[in-house]
């Protein structure tokens, strides 16, 4: 059946809008109605703690007490959200009374109005009703959304003076697996005319660019044949300065060893505007994924990340190891599979031989391997299983907890 409803936007910026009932239905619905601009009343004798937060913060004005006749005057639009049919049936009434278009949260065909399954892209508002069927909105609503992300469906947008096209967007692809970049950097990575990428950035997503997309190879392996930074410096600038949308993907947050703040500081001097889209941190991410968490209470109050691109006997080591030894709390080592056993042994200068230890490599991918062992062990388990860079290492209390079975 065809959704007999006529979908409008509706400008409620400034307008009286209210809403009965404060439970988990309110709690869905209120930030878009506060994003719009609608100067929300809202009527309950209680509220969710999310809601009153809401309240507390000046967002909305809440009454605290039943829904009374008259509650709807003067009110552009209203919603009936309560846990009761009849007080609903009720705010529907008046609402038809006061020519008011009413929203019905426990029965949709009872009220003036429904809520389309709607989600925002690059300036759009995507709205999809489905005759009662919320769930096949919510599902269509969402292949759109992916589809404008992912640039298989056109947005039809035409840049302008002001678009953030021009210049490079420094994106963060997130641990490895293409479904935890951010939903931004997805969206200016479809958009891109040319990408930079690292070997640690997620690499299906460069099989869904078009084909005109030129893509860079920055190859930073690890140890091995690596692309100069001042090269990618160069192609950077250069392909900007051409009129190109670059994008530089790269793995994890660019900012946490990525030497991401390098190619700003060199696209800056260049005078390339930088869009920066921040990336989800292997360092948390991927003991995450491996079910180790970085803290836990009661466990770990501290976390220090550290580089182990150089060794603590280095001169250039910038890292205090008596200091980290002592600490009581956890250590995310990145970078640090081929100089483990340095590592390894500047912390058992104070830290106890059974100090749990993680090491999970290809985190968050199909090929994740976890090996858990402990500070005294760790170099000759590591060296049996044959594991290899990229790998996050934990060391501390929190690398020995394990889900429960």
């Amino acid at each position: 059946m065809d959704d007999p409803h006529y979908l409008s936007g509706l400008d409620l910026a400034g307008r009286r809008v209210v809403m009965i009932g404060g439970g988990t239905v309110a709690q869905r619905r209120l930030p878009r109605l506060i994003s719009a601009g609608a100067r929300v009343e809202l009527v309950s004798p209680h509220t969710t703690p999310s809601v009153s937060a809401m309240a507390d913060a000046g967002e909305i004005v809440w009454h605290e007490r039943r829904y009374a006749e008259g509650d709807l005057a003067d009110a552009w639009y209203a919603l009936a959200c309560t846990n009761d049919p009849k007080v609903n049936a009720a705010v529907c009434a008046e609402a038809e009374r006061a020519r008011v278009f009413c929203v019905r949260a426990d029965d949709g065909d009872l009220g003036s109005a429904v809520t389309p399954a709607s989600g925002r892209h690059g300036g759009l508002l995507v709205g999809v009703l489905s005759g009662g069927e919320p769930l096949r909105s919510a599902t269509v609503r969402d292949s759109v959304l992916d589809g404008l992300r992912a640039g298989t469906v056109a947005d039809g947008r035409v840049p302008d003076a002001g678009d953030e096209l021009p210049g490079v967007a420094l994106v963060g692809g997130g641990p490895g697996d293409p479904e935890l970049i951010t939903v931004r950097g997805r969206r200016l990575l479809a958009r891109a005319d040319v990408v930079v990428a690292d070997r640690l950035a997620p690499r299906e997503l460069l099989d869904e660019l078009a084909p005109h997309v030129e893509i860079v190879d920055a190859a930073k392996i690890p140890y091995g044949r690596a692309a100069s930074q001042d090269v990618i410096n160069s192609t950077l600038i250069e392909r900007a300065k051409a009129g190109k949308f670059v994008v530089r993907l790269k793995g994890g947050d660019p900012y946490l060893f990525g030497r991401g703040f390098e190619e700003v500081l060199a696209c800056a001097e260049a005078g390339i505007p930088v869009t920066m889209v921040p990336g989800i941190t292997s360092a948390f991410s991927v003991p995450a994924a491996a079910d180790v968490p970085v803290t836990h209470r009661g466990v770990a109050h501290e976390v220090v990340v550290v580089s182990g691109h150089v060794a603590p006997d280095d001169e250039k080591s910038l890292v205090d190891w008596d200091l980290l030894a002592k600490m009581r709390g956890t250590i995310v080592l990145m970078m640090g599979v081929e100089r483990l056993p340095l590592f390894a042994k500047a912390l058992q200068t104070g830290r106890p031989g059974d100090t749990p230890v993680a090491i999970v490599e290809d985190g968050t991918m199909r090929t994740q391997r976890v090996l858990r062992s402990t500070l005294d062990k760790v170099v000759e388990d590591a060296a049996a299983a044959g594991v290899r860079p990229p790998a996050v290492i934990v060391f501390g209390p929190v690398a020995g907890l394990a889900q429960p079975s």
